[in-house]
């Protein structure tokens, strides 16, 4: 990690996401599609690369998958223990660990998957390789991306451009959510991929409920809401242009927030 040009940022992400925990009750049904969609069975191994609080690793592990989750945040890692004992399922290795550098031999799992997680490794090309690496042959990745063109894509977007740059070289998250760019991203190493879509529902009361709430636990926003504090204006700015973006996506109160899957087997 000493030569990782990343390390700061890995840093902050580890530290920014720590409090992503509440967030992980409204990804818990985007998990089962995952698994569904990977079509994962008893006795498989897959790898869960930034589990968060394990609700994807716990989901696999429940269907007879002997499963391994990582993630750059303890906190998270912590939280995805206590999941997994009272879901009685203690078998799940978990370790703390970087998607750039997988702390697995090569050919070690069946299936390589991921939630909204591998898509915040700085450098794509470095995270699929790895990603591959540890692929047994005539095995499968499987993820989990937003789409730039919807919500949360155009939220993260937006925040981007309220936030400091990002170092050289890191690539925008929702660009992950890009079909054309997966497959050139994928190249040769895989398949022609799979795509299914789904949508994300996000109870919320008002969009200012909605706001408070990614205020308190996404990190991304938690993070520029406290270095707007000290500007009462600007803050209320970006409070006001959040909620214009949101609002069509707020109906029936819920936010739809659609999500991409990709599927692809080693060629």
């Amino acid at each position: 990690m000493s030569q990782d040009p990343f390390v700061e940022l890995k840093l902050r992400q580890r530290e920014m996401w720590a409090s992503f925990g509440p967030t992980a009750l409204f990804t818990t049904p985007v998990a089962g599609h995952v698994v569904r969609f990977a079509a994962i069975v008893a006795g498989e191994t897959v790898l869960d690369v930034g589990t968060g609080t394990g609700v994807l690793a716990i989901s696999a592990a429940r269907l007879g998958a002997k499963v391994s989750g990582l993630d750059l945040t303890p906190e998270l890692l912590e939280q995805a223990r206590e999941n997994a004992a009272i879901a009685r399922m203690s078998d799940i290795e978990w370790k703390q660990g970087d998607a750039e550098e997988l702390p697995y031999p090569d050919a070690s799992f069946d299936v390589v998957a991921s939630q909204f997680g591998h898509m915040f490794a700085p450098r794509p090309e470095v995270v699929m390789a790895e990603m591959r690496r540890v692929l047994k042959p005539g095995g499968r990745v499987v993820f989990a991306t937003w789409p730039p063109e919807h919500f949360i894509g155009r939220m993260f977007a937006f925040v981007g451009r309220n936030s400091p740059p990002p170092p050289p070289g890191a690539a925008p998250p929702p660009q992950w959510g890009n079909p054309a760019l997966i497959a050139e991203r994928l190249g040769d190493k895989f398949g022609l991929p799979f795509f299914e879509r789904g949508v994300m529902k996000f109870s919320a009361l008002s969009i200012p409920h909605f706001l408070l709430f990614m205020e308190r636990s996404v990190g991304p926003i938690q993070k520029l809401v406290e270095s707007l504090k000290a500007d009462p204006p600007k803050l209320g700015q970006f409070r006001a242009e959040f909620e214009a973006l949101a609002a069509p996506y707020h109906f029936d109160n819920v936010m739809h927030q659609d999500y991409l899957l990709t599927r692809a087997q080693v060629a």
